[in-house]
This record gives C-alpha cells, sequence and structure tokens, in this order.
C-alpha cells in the first residue's frame, strides 16, 4: 500500500502488532456478541499496550457511542470501528523535518539513555541528505559520552560538530555554535541539552539561559523544542514528557526504540494525554530508521 518505507514500518511495529490486534481479533473471534464483557476484554488489551487507562477508557467510552449510533450487531466489525476511533485521535498528524523557516534552531531535550545523541545524528543526516547545512552544539557537556557520541555522528553524516570540554557552561557552547553557524551561514542549528530530570531547577535555569542566548544572538533564526523519549518505557514516557512540560514548551516528540518494544499504543496516548505531536519515530538502528511520524501509515502498520 506505501511501498518500502511502510513495510519497514511495519516491521517496526510487529511487536506492538501482536500485542494489539491481533489479540483483539482473538477476542472478537471468540464474541458471539456486544457486551460488557467484550469492552472489559479490549479495555485490558489497550492498557497492556500501553495506552494507560485514562486514554483506553476515553476509547472504549468513543467505541461504545460509535457502535450505538451505527447500530453495530456484529462483533467482527468492532475492529473497524476501533480503528476509526484511534484514527480520530491522532488526526491527520504528519511530522516533518522541513524547517518552518531559514535558519532555524532545534533543542533537543530529553533524559540519558533515551537515544537523544543518536537521534540527533540521524536527523542530521536526514538534513544533510536534504541539501541543507547543519551545525551540531554539543551542550550537553555533563556526560564525557555524549560528546564523543556527538562527534562519531556528525563525522558520519558529513556536518559540523562545535564542543566545549566536559563540564562547560551549555550556553557558552550554545554561543559559539551560533557564531558558526552564521559564518557557515547554517540552515539548521542543533542543540543537544542535558537530560537530567532529578533536579528540574537546573535543568530549567539551563535552558532559560540558552534560549536567552538563541533570544539575543541568533535573531533571525525560527526555533523548536524536540523531546526525546523511549517507547519501550511505555507509561513512564508520557509522565516524562509531563515533567519536562513543566521546564519548557515542547513542540514535538521524537520516539525511539519502537521496533524494540510492544508498548507502541504510548503513541497514542501523548497525543491524547498531552496533546503534542509525534514528529519522528525510531524504528530501528540504521541511519534511516528515523522516520517522519505519520498517523494514517501508524494505524495501518498496526492494524
Amino acid at each position: 500500500m506505501f511501498g518500502g518505507f511502510f513495510d519497514k514500518l511495519k516491521t517496526g511495529l510487529s511487536k506492538t502488532k501482536t500485542n494489539f490486534t491481533d489479540r483483539i481479533t482473538e477476542i472478537l473471534n471468540g464474541t458471539v456478541s456486544i457486551d460488557e464483557d467484550m469492552y472489559d476484554e479490549l479495555e485490558e488489551i489497550l492498557i497492556t499496550a500501553d495506552i494507560g487507562v485514562e486514554t483506553s477508557m476515553y476509547i472504549i467510552d468513543k467505541l461504545k457511542v460509535k457502535i450505538r449510533e451505527e447500530k453495530i450487531k456484529d462483533p467482527n466489525e468492532v475492529k473497524g470501528v476501533l480503528k476509526r476511533v484511534i484514527v480520530d485521535i491522532l488526526g491527520d498528524e504528519k511530522g516533518t523535518l522541513v524547517p518552518k523557516s531559514i535558519p532555524e534552531t532545534i533543542l533537543v531535550i530529553g533524559v540519558n539513555g533515551v537515544g537523544k545523541t543518536t537521534s540527533i545524528g540521524k536527523i542530521a543526516a536526514k538534513l544533510k541528505n536534504k541539501d541543507y547545512n547543519v551545525v551540531i552544539a554539543a551542550a550537553d557537556t555533563f556526560r564525557a559520552a555524549a560528546i564523543d557520541q556527538l562527534e562519531v555522528w556528525t563525522q558520519r553524516a558529513g556536518v559540523k560538530l562545535i564542543k566545549h570540554q566536559e563540564g562547560s557552561d551549555p550556553a557558552a557552547v550554545v554561543f559559539d555554535a551560533i557564531q558558526a553557524a552564521k559564518a557557515r551561514k547554517a540552515d539548521v542549528l542543533i542543540c543537544d541539552t542535558a537530560g537530567r530530570l532529578h533536579n528540574k531547577k537546573n535543568l530549567m535555569n539551563e535552558l532559560e539561559k540558552i534560549n536567552r542566548v538563541i533570544d539575543r544572538e541568533f535573531t533571525e533564526s525560527s526555533r523548536k523544542t524536540f523531546l526525546v523519549l523511549d517507547a519501550t518505557t511505555g507509561q513512564n514516557a508520557v509522565i516524562q514528557a509531563k515533567q519536562f512540560m513543566e521546564v519548557c514548551k515542547i513542540d514535538g516528540i521524537i520516539l525511539t526504540k519502537l521496533d524494540g518494544t510492544a508498548k507502541g499504543g504510548v503513541v497514542i496516548s501523548i497525543k491524547h494525554a498531552l496533546n503534542i505531536p509525534v514528529e519522528l519515530i525510531g524504528v530501528g538502528e540504521q541511519i534511516d530508521d528515523l522516520q517522519e511520524f505519520d498517523s494514517h501509515e501508524f494505524v495501518e502498520a498496526i492494524f
């Protein structure tokens, strides 16, 4: 239906499909009539697919309304209705890496271990392939490993990295990166920022400082903030997102490691609970396995 790109997505979401749609099919095949027991079983599947209790209850309520309105009596028709309910929640969401305007600054936040550095490398490679001139700021200065890892990725992607010593002031790195971006007439500046949530006050101060530097030094740049979440953590990813939202405005989510989990339902939960668009999803290790999110393709892949 969608070609090779879709096949990769389908393969990446196969664990979610097994945990979610296949179990739904099984239940509906064994259901004689549409009743409360059926709804309870469906709700249980939604919750175990990490759609979350609140969103699962919302989906079941919407499902009941549609089934009543459309006077559906055959359990075999329920799956199609459920699919439509999920499509309604996700809307016509389509992620894009195309800059809103040039130059653009992308701030990338997220706790350590979620795949933040790798995602930045993959975004840089994608943008470079689209002929954008990219500069990266290694402003997560608290982990030497983050700087080293970024260095490997920037070499691979063929883009410029601006870095200081471990423990340097992140805002100073961003300052230097802005000067480099201006000198090189860069289209996109990507800033890797620290991922420590245990002290929100520090993180807030750090991000405010970085944003002040961008406001002052890069007035011509548009800006967006991406939060990286690890899909394998399921509902914890939603909790993390809520905590980051207390610290700063988030424009989009990058959801990594979807291929390694049966908890892909968290995409639905993020949209319903947080109303932040999922921009990019990771469905593999390769450089091109970070894909721009398409809600319709996502639903097709899990159904």
